[in-house]
């Protein structure tokens, strides 16, 4: 079962702008930063209390961020969502008719595993699922 918000991940252009200025807005700098070459992105992490945003720059001009923001712009581009079973809950929500967009869960940031909802089956938002490894 979902048991909270994870994060929120936001599509950026350029991570080192947007560092400095979500550093600026939250009056804190990120607390990690890595990069993901399975998904063509590099990210950057935040922490206010108990709330993270993920910041996502594209690495690959072929990764999905690249491709959103090209289509979208800069933006919200998911919300995750912690769960402690994800494979149990990946037949979950299979059952119920959602569309995962990969099979099995696959390595995500912050060490995590991660599988996606299809945001056509979830009014247009990207649904992450996430589970500490």
């Amino acid at each position: 079962m979902l048991t909270n918000v994870e994060h929120i991940g936001i599509a950026v252009k350029d991570i080192t702008a947007s560092n400095d200025l979500f550093t600026k807005l939250f009056n804190v700098p990120p607390y990690k930063s890595e990069s993901v070459e399975s998904e063509g992105v590099a990210t950057s992490f935040f922490k206010i209390n108990e709330t993270k945003v993920e910041l996502l720059e594209a690495t690959n001009p072929d990764s999905a961020i690249a491709k959103f923001i090209e289509k979208k712009g800069e933006g919200i581009h998911h919300i995750a969502f912690e769960v402690d079973d994800i494979l149990a809950e990946m037949k979950r929500l299979e059952a119920e008719g959602f569309t995962l967009l990969n099979p099995t869960p696959k390595r995500g940031a912050d060490n995590k595993l991660v599988c996606f909802l299809h945001p056509k089956g979830t009014n247009g938002v990207l649904i992450e699922l996430c589970q500490s490894i």
